[in-house]
């Protein structure tokens, strides 16, 4: 399975390539800056160099031309103002689905975030602003008319312990944490077994081994 993963020198995405190319698939890693070609290479990954806030959906679907399937786990990052939550974390989602729809790579599996759709509209605050744009990525990628078969991941707060390879799932699930490689092995799981089609959910450390977990979602 060749796996096309965008924000690919992100936490979650350095394990998801490592599962990946462990697991005998051919993770792509798409990066922005060429100094982290080594880091994903290192993971098992192939990577490009392309600018998500600087391309087209045509560009992007070259990328993904061939792929079994693309995972969007980019983010402006802690720090980014404003203005890149809408434009990494919101529109790089979007033009992932698009990309993905025009390549016709229908699997599709995006990283959000517990609690997004309880954002302020209101507030001028960044991470309502963050929550703000998760949340009308994920909208955009359910509700547009693109013929894809995608999963939306909804982690709570995510640390850098050991996996445990136990989860809850399901929404609402209110707070919870969840180790970033748990969070990975709930990916490479849902592409692996073709689990959580057309399915968003919360997710959270808890006692479920993921498989089991995923499965009883339906």
């Amino acid at each position: 399975m060749r796996v096309v993963i965008a924000g690919g020198h992100g936490k979650i995405a350095l394990i998801l390539e490592r599962l990946l190319a462990d697991g005998g698939h051919e993770p792509l890693a798409i990066i922005r800056k060429p100094e982290h070609r080594a880091d994903v290479e290192a993971a098992g990954a192939t990577a490009v160099v392309l600018d998500l806030e600087h391309t087209s959906v045509r560009e992007l679907a070259e990328v993904l031309a061939g792929a079994d399937a693309a995972v969007f786990a980019a983010g402006a990052g802690p720090g980014s103002s404003a203005e890149r939550k809408f434009t990494v974390d919101r529109d790089a989602a979007i033009l992932l689905a698009d990309a993905a729809d025009a390549a016709g790579v229908r699997r599709l599996v995006i990283v959000s975030a517990i609690n997004v759709d309880r954002f302020d509209a209101a507030s001028d605050d960044i991470f309502q602003i963050y929550l703000k744009a998760k949340s009308q990525a994920d909208a955009a990628v359910r509700n547009g008319d693109r013929d894809l078969d995608w999963t939306i991941v909804r982690p709570g707060s995510l640390t850098n312990d050991p996996p445990t390879g136990k989860v809850r799932v399901g929404t609402p699930l209110g707070k919870g944490r969840i180790p970033r490689a748990d969070v990975a092995a709930v990916i490479a799981a849902v592409l692996e077994n073709g689990l959580a089609v057309r399915v968003q959910f919360e997710l959270v450390s808890g006692d479920a081994p993921i498989v089991e977990a995923l499965t009883a979602l339906g």
